[in-house]
């Protein structure tokens, strides 16, 4: 897939740029993308949350009153799980929820989601620039000449572009990331991806890299010459 290379006035710049078809172009694998977007959304919570049990609770441990006799239920004290100022019984304890995935699956997830960016027509290439200094004006113009504007735009730089950041902090719709750090949740949370041009070489050689080292890693097959032919009889040892 072919798509033209936009300047900051919105203007096309006259190049292209070809989207790497093992990263833009496979067959999407749905099952791979809830792994890593749970993974994701796992890793980011706390596990913090923690209620107060019987051994717990303020309160007397007296009998609230003698176990026969009175024509009550028989009751312990105060801080018994069944009255209203007792413990909760089998309260929420903190505990990790982090997940891992294999590698591979995570890449698979990534590529996946560009895939599904890439048939929806949701890319776009623009030029790489930076910004002298923070402007969130400056950062909505362009926005308004690419004609996103109220759109969810994830933009992706090649590298860390702090003023490029800072400017879109004002801007609700618009988040700012490196593209080598980019995750499957980010992608399918935005509806348009904006990739600056140097990002989008940076995206493909980190997502190509793995099936490199794999080719490298993997054993070489020696095939072997037949010794003899069929009427010449085996050297004996």
């Amino acid at each position: 897939m072919e798509l033209k290379v936009l300047q900051q006035d919105g203007n096309e710049s006259g190049r292209t740029v070809s989207l790497d078809p093992t990263v833009f172009a496979i067959e999407p694998n749905d099952h791979a993308i809830w792994l890593d977007v749970r993974r994701i959304q796992a890793n980011a919570r706390q596990g913090t949350h923690k209620a107060k049990e019987r051994s717990e609770t303020a309160g007397s441990t007296r009998k609230l009153y003698r176990q026969k006799g009175t024509g009550h239920a028989r009751a312990g004290d105060a801080k018994s799980p069944i009255r209203k100022s007792g413990g909760t019984i089998f309260g929420p304890r903190p505990h990790a929820y982090s997940l891992k995935i294999n590698r591979k699956t995570r890449r698979l997830a990534r590529r996946s989601a560009l895939t599904y960016k890439a048939q929806g027509e949701r890319i776009q290439v623009i030029e790489n620039f930076s910004m002298d200094a923070p402007s969130t004006n400056d950062l909505r113009n362009v926005l308004e000449a690419l004609e996103l504007n109220g759109t969810k735009v994830l933009l992706l730089t090649t590298q860390n572009e702090s003023a490029i950041y800072r400017s879109s902090r004002n801007l609700s719709k618009v988040s700012v990331q490196v593209a080598t750090d980019v995750s499957t949740f980010d992608v399918l949370n935005a509806d348009v991806l904006l990739i600056q041009e140097g990002a989008l070489e940076s995206l493909n050689a980190q997502l190509t890299q793995g099936d490199a080292d794999e080719a490298a890693a993997a054993p070489e097959v020696v095939v072997e010459a037949e010794a003899a032919d069929e009427g010449e009889a085996p050297a004996e040892a």
